[in-house]
Order: C-alpha cells, then structure tokens, then sequence
C-alpha cells in the first residue's frame, strides 16, 4: 500500500522510546487452538475503508471462536504510528494491530511482537512478503494483502496521440519513446506520457533502481545501495524522462498529485499500485484504462508492499490473540477480503475476486510477485533514511543538482543512519 511510502516520521525517534518494553510469556500457539477460549482482545487499524471488511471477519472468526469479543481500534493513518509508540512504550499495544514494513523492524527488534504461532505457514504467501516480517530468523507478521507495481494506461490518450499500446515484454527504451511521443503530439493540450509518484519510492525510482540491476540497501540491511552505478541508472532513468518532457516536474507533481494527472487525462500513464483500483473504478476514464507489466532494463522487476497482522509479544490475552492472528491468515477471510475489495489478499490462490472487480487486468500484480518482485526495503530504522531520500531526490529528479552527486551523498547519509541502528 502506499501508506507504506510515508513511513511514520515518528519512527525516526521511537526506537528508544519503545527498548526494553517487552516481557517473555512464553508460545501460546497451542492454547489458542482451544476454540472454547473465552476473551476479550483488541484489534487496531487504520483504513476505515476496510472497516466493513473487517467487522465480516471478526464476525466469520466469531462462529469458529464464539467467547472471543474482538474489538476494533481504528486510528487515522497520519497518527497510528505515533501511537503505537506510545502504547509501546507502556506495554499497552492493541493485542492484534496491521504493522507495514516501513515500521516492522523497529518494534520486532525491540520484542514488542510474538513471533507467528504454528497455525500459520508460511508457504501460504509470496515469500518476499515473509522476508518483509522476518527479524533474525523468525517470522512475527501474518501477510495480509499485497501491493506490486504496474504501469496503467489511458488507451484513449494512446490513441489520440496516434502511439500502439504498450505489450508484455517491453523495455525502458519503448516506454520512454512512447512516453515522449505523447508529450510531443498532446503538448498543446497539456498532456504527458507519464506523471508518477516522485516522492517516495514504492511507485517508481525503488522499481527502476532494481529494474536496472542496483538495490536501495543491502540484504544485511547494513549499507546503502545508491551509490552502485546500477541504482544511479535506475534514477537516471527518472530524470530522462523528466528532462525532456515526457513526465510532469517534481514541482508540477507536488502541486497535482499524478493520480489526478491520469484522472484527468492530462497523462497518458501512471506507475501505481491496486490502492488506485477505487479511485480509477469510479473515475470518468474508467472505460479506456487498461493495465500493463511494468517495463524492463537490465531484469524485470518490481518492489512488493503489503500489510501484516501482528500480535502484541504483552498481549494479556495472548493465546486468544494468536487464534485471531491464525484465523485472520487463514483462507477463508482472504477470500472475504478479495469479495469486498477492501484488499488484494496474500494468500496465494485467492487473488480471483479481488481481480474480478475491475475490467483492467490485475493478474499482472498477482504474475509480478509471484515471478520477479523484491521485498520493499527497510532496516531498523527505515525512517531516517526515508526522510534523506525525500530531502535529496527531488533535487536529482528536477536536474538542480547532477543525478550521480545526489545519489552519492544520500548513500553517504543513508550509512551514517543505519550506522547508529
């Protein structure tokens, strides 16, 4: 989700808030397989969108566990993390909350989450989303839904600008002449190629940096990736497109956010995710849209997001909160998920009726993370070098300061933050 692109400032300073918070009360996995447990847990999230969802299957978990009261705790994004610190730091988190890669590192490093009961396997979801929710070898998060990245299309902008739509196989070079192509033809019009998110990597620059072959952080999670020749590419890539026209300037970007762009068919292709599928379903565009794989360098490839459900290691109501956690991963409330549209569930093989509420195709999201996606990238303390990216980038992007220079000095920032992990 994009949600995961802003990951929670907060975090910047809460890693000492939340040390030394947790205590050891030892697996309840096999307690919570009592379906006579009888107990009343809380359970926190912040999409209300997803609440009708969500109340579904607190009600479906209830005809398996029917003395558990789940009771939901919903808090606006901007301030969720910002209180989770604070809970955490009191031993007093919500029993059951959704954790997003940006923040997982920081509480699991801190014990503040129980490690996935015996009831869940992990073979159920794609195993870069089990990357994502794993610290030193355990596995804390049961995936939830998952974002991948493809490129929509307006194939009536395509068409007025006389440009062929985009095939399964193409390459940077072809989505450039095609987004350039379209920026010359509609200029008078005020038409783009393409208008992408610029701020924030889960849209485009994590995906071209990984297209071109680079990374954003080691695999140890120990040492910045942007100064390797590869991920300059991946960002220069970026600044092509914006130096000569084919996309919108940071500036324009900041003021019209690319969602819009495409809406308003003032852009002919956006690089998004499937928490675009609401808006573009209900948009006047919605008739024209088709979907796309997003195109290839040196690999083909994309970042993978989602979300995760987690259980508080304090959990008064431990063994209860696990025999939510296991239900919640199960496949029956995927599939409830994916029949509401509230999520693109995790578990594999019931991504059909999410797919099935929109004429686009979104098995291209399902084909990306089964074959060429990365887990999104993250550390400790993914935070302080968010904020770096964001101060620096758009200076690369806009063409103030050379491409290689930014990126230089972000992987010199980005060291001395994960150094102090």
């Amino acid at each position: 989700m994009r949600k995961a692109l802003l990951a929670a400032a907060a975090a910047v300073a809460s890693a000492v808030v939340l040390a030394g918070c947790s205590s050891n009360t030892g697996d309840s996995s096999d307690a919570a397989a009592d379906h006579n447990l009888s107990a009343s847990i809380s359970y926190a999230f912040w999409d209300v969108n997803q609440k009708p969802a969500m109340e579904a299957l607190i009600k479906d978990f209830n005809k398996e566990y029917p003395n558990i009261k789940v009771t939901t705790q919903i808090t606006p994004y901007q301030n969720y993390f910002t209180k989770l610190q604070t809970q955490g730091s009191s031993k007093t988190l919500p029993d059951v909350f959704w954790m997003n890669g940006p923040n997982f590192q920081l509480y699991a490093s801190n014990g503040l989450l129980e490690p996935i009961g015996s009831g869940i396997d992990p073979s159920n979801y794609p195993k870069a989303l089990d990357d994502l929710y794993s610290w030193e070898g355990k596995q804390y998060g049961a995936p939830k839904d998952f974002d991948t990245i493809g490129v929509y299309y307006n194939k009536a902008v395509f068409d007025k600008a006389g440009v062929a739509y985009p095939t399964a196989d193409w390459t940077w070079d072809e989505f450039h002449q095609k987004a350039k192509q379209i920026s010359d033809k509609l200029k008078a019009q005020g038409v783009y190629g393409v208008a992408s998110g610029l701020s924030g990597g889960q849209e485009m620059y994590y995906n071209t940096i990984l297209q071109a072959g680079g990374s954003i952080i080691s695999d140890d999670g120990k040492k910045s990736g942007y100064d390797d020749p590869k991920s300059i590419k991946g960002l220069q890539f970026i600044r092509d497109l914006v130096a000569d026209g084919s996309s919108p300037t940071p500036s324009q970007l900041s003021d019209t956010p690319q969602d819009q762009w495409f809406i308003n068919s003032k852009s002919a292709m956006i690089w998004s995710g499937t928490w675009l599928n609401s808006e573009l379903l209900a948009s006047p565009i919605k008739n024209t849209i088709a979907l796309a794989p997003l195109p290839k360098d040196e690999r083909q490839a994309t970042v993978i997001h989602g979300l995760a459900n987690v259980v508080a290691k304090d959990s008064k109501n431990k063994s209860a909160a696990i025999a939510f956690q296991t239900y919640l991963a199960g496949k029956q409330a995927a599939e409830t998920q994916a029949k509401m549209g509230a999520a693109n569930p995790a578990f594999n093989g019931t991504q059909q009726a999410f797919v099935d509420t929109a004429p686009w195709d979104l098995n291209i999201f399902e084909k990306a993370a089964a074959d060429y996606s990365f887990p999104y990238p993250i550390s400790k303390n993914t935070a302080a070098w968010n904020k770096a990216e964001n101060d620096l980038l758009p200076d690369a992007f806009s063409g103030k300061k050379p491409v290689e220079e930014v990126a230089k000095e972000l992987a010199k920032q980005m060291n001395a933050d994960l150094a102090k992990e």
